[in-house]
């Protein structure tokens, strides 16, 4: 890339108020405006403990895509787009859904929510943050 390239250079973004990836991807990465997030799960990052219930694991999980997107001078009010991965849709989409809608303002990002396999935790979610213009 030269130096007068308009193209924006990617750079991680990390935090140790978020679990730490357990395999060879980044918390996040800063593209041009945008963030992007791996998928966070629901393990408390200083214990490493999960909550039993999807509104607890829902929780613990905008508390951590939230510590990545401060990391980066972001807030939840910047995403555009959330990728919810749960367990068990039918049981946990609702109590997902009332902590999800507790978390965002209007106008809430788009979002995809989909039943996924998942290693022992009942959510886990990504998104696409905006910077805005200063």
């Amino acid at each position: 890339m030269t130096a007068d390239s308009p193209l924006t250079p990617r750079r991680a973004v990390t935090t140790a108020g978020a679990p730490a990836p357990i395999g060879g991807y980044s918390q996040g990465i800063a593209a041009g405006p945008y963030l992007f997030t791996s998928g966070f799960g629901p393990q408390d990052p200083a214990t490493g403990e999960l909550a039993d219930t999807i509104e607890e694991q829902t929780r613990q999980v905008l508390a951590n895509v939230s510590a990545l997107l401060a990391a980066d001078g972001l807030t939840l009010d910047d995403v555009v787009k959330a990728t919810v991965h749960l367990q068990d849709v039918h049981r946990d989409f609702a109590g997902f859904d009332r902590v999800y809608r507790e978390h965002f303002n209007d106008p809430r990002p788009v979002r995809t929510t989909v039943g996924s396999q998942l290693m022992g935790i009942l959510v886990e979610i990504d998104v696409v943050a905006l910077r805005r213009a200063s």
